[in-house]
């Protein structure tokens, strides 16, 4: 599309749909939402931007490859699983750790579903990515009539 208005507008929309991507996948492990949704919000995001500014913008914008963030994502999740091993309990058994911040009551509350949710979050905004910007590189080409 060559629309200045729609162009202008992804540059607004990107980062929004990328921030609230990010809260809805560090609320999904006690809430509604989680890495799957924020992973479609995120790579939803870059699609937009792709049809307005063309794939090779896109990907200039994601800034890593797509097939490098599905790795990641694979890795971050099958890590998510292993330290339940090393205290005897199933593969991929949730596991929390408080960590204590001064000034902060209660701490924080960190956990292994959360690095599983990031690791889904990486393989759907990577997966969904790569399949969008392939379908617009396409669409580019033919609309040059390549």
């Amino acid at each position: 599309m060559n629309s200045l208005i729609f162009r202008t507008a992804t540059n607004v929309i990107l980062p929004v749909m990328l921030l609230l991507s990010v809260v809805v996948l560090l609320r999904g492990h006690n809430e509604p939402g989680g890495g799957f949704v924020g992973g479609l919000l995120a790579a939803s995001g870059f699609t937009l931007y792709g049809l307005a500014n063309g794939h090779a913008a896109a990907l200039g914008r994601l800034r890593v490859p797509p097939i490098a963030l599905v790795g990641a994502g694979v890795v971050a999740a099958t890590i998510s699983g292993l330290p339940a091993m090393f205290v005897g309990e199933p593969f991929l058994k949730g596991l929390w750790f408080t960590l204590d911040i001064p000034g902060y009551p209660g701490g924080i509350k960190l956990g292994t579903p959360v690095l599983f949710d990031i690791g889904v979050y990486l393989v759907v905004l990577g997966g969904t990515a790569l399949m969008a910007l392939t379908l617009e590189a396409y669409r580019d080409d033919a609309a040059v009539g390549g």
